[in-house]
């Protein structure tokens, strides 16, 4: 029987199935950042439990990190919350460990789901999670990514294991050449048009047809962002 792309992702990571659907699927590829993070490590330390693996973690700050300012290190985030949540993050990793961090001040750190693919984390055929709803950016590169909560953040340091449901499939065919001045994202805005912002629950969409191949890796990720 054929299967799509998702299909065969979806098949060679599930660990366990249950009778009402919910799976156990193994994740290969974890990104970690401020934000949801803090509790999920406190999890872990309240259980006394480690990273499952460690290798899986690639870490960065990313949502607290101010554009300007760098010259005054740490001090130049000046939101107290913010810069908490930073420092945070650099204690829990050097706590706990992980295959790549790139901190605060860091030249190579950034939006995580950009430094994932720049720094060689993200590769086809991976399941990759990340507390974060844009984590679905990182399906340009042809991996299942899903965006977690942070009790799912935990769950997966813990286990390395995401519990989920299979979802439905979905093909958005995107034929022909884009128009002088349109670029990715006005195609995935009139994706969303036509199907609506809900349009999508419960299925996983894979982009095809000669627009989508014409587009560049960037254009891709675009579109992913916002499915």
């Amino acid at each position: 029987m054929p299967r799509t792309l998702y299909d065969k992702i979806w098949d060679e990571h599930v660990v366990h199935t249950e009778e009402d659907g919910t799976s156990v699927l193994y994740i290969d590829r974890h990104l970690v950042h401020e934000v949801t993070s803090p509790q999920a490590f406190e999890g872990l330390r309240l259980a006394g439990r480690k990273p499952w693996r460690v290798s899986s973690i690639v870490a960065t700050a990313d949502h607290n990190t101010p554009t300007t300012g760098w010259e005054r290190g740490y001090d130049g985030i000046t939101d107290p919350t913010s810069k908490q949540q930073v420092t945070t993050l650099d204690a829990n990793i050097k706590a706990f460990g992980a295959a790549a961090f790139f901190p605060f001040l860091d030249k190579r750190q950034g939006i995580v789901h950009v430094i994932g693919p720049e720094q060689g984390a993200t590769l086809p055929g991976m399941t990759v999670v990340c507390g974060d709803s844009h984590t679905s950016t990182h399906g340009a590169f042809g991996a299942l990514a899903h965006g977690i909560g942070t009790s799912e953040v935990e769950h997966v340091l813990a286990t390395q294991t995401l519990l989920a449901k299979k979802a439905k499939n979905m093909l958005v065919r995107v034929e022909g050449q884009l128009a002088r001045g349109c670029s990715a994202k006005d195609i995935v805005l009139a994706i969303i048009g036509r199907i609506g912002t809900a349009g999508g629950t419960g299925y996983t969409i894979e982009f095809g047809g000669s627009a989508i191949r014409a587009l560049s890796m960037e254009g891709r990720m675009t579109v992913c962002n916002m499915a």
